[in-house]
């Protein structure tokens, strides 16, 4: 298991379970895309209660400028179930997505995204 530090340590305060379980998942990715010297961000794609998709930031270390953690997390999501219908999943990422990975989220037809520390947001993704 990685070494929580930094915005990570505050989650490790939390209580075990659900969503905080799955937030400090994507924080552990958080800080893999830093040691890979890339940018600080994790995502993780969990539906029925399990994650089923994992994400770290790629843009620097790959030639892709789309491999967002959260893209990656989709995509992750989308080999494993074998489907681009990822309906009643939700994201939980280390910071609010971005128009491009909320639209990405929109097609792919997550329920809801959740992001930071707090656990905020919680919203349906929507095209902007």
């Amino acid at each position: 298991m990685l070494k929580l530090t930094g915005a990570a340590m505050a989650l490790a305060a939390l209580p075990a379970g659900g969503a905080n379980e799955f937030m400090r998942r994507a924080f552990e990715l958080r800080r893999l895309a830093v040691e890979r010297g890339d940018q600080p961000y994790g995502a993780v794609i969990v539906r029925q209660g399990r994650i089923v998709g994992e994400g770290v930031s790629a843009v620097v270390t790959t030639p892709d400028p789309t491999a967002h953690a959260e893209i990656e997390a989709i995509r992750d999501a989308a080999r494993r179930l074998k489907t681009r219908d990822l309906s009643g999943a939700e994201m939980y990422g280390t910071s609010r997505a971005c128009p491009m990975c909320e639209a990405g989220a929109y097609w792919a037809g997550l329920s809801r995204l959740w992001y930071g520390e707090s656990i905020a947001g919680g919203e349906a993704p929507r095209l902007r």
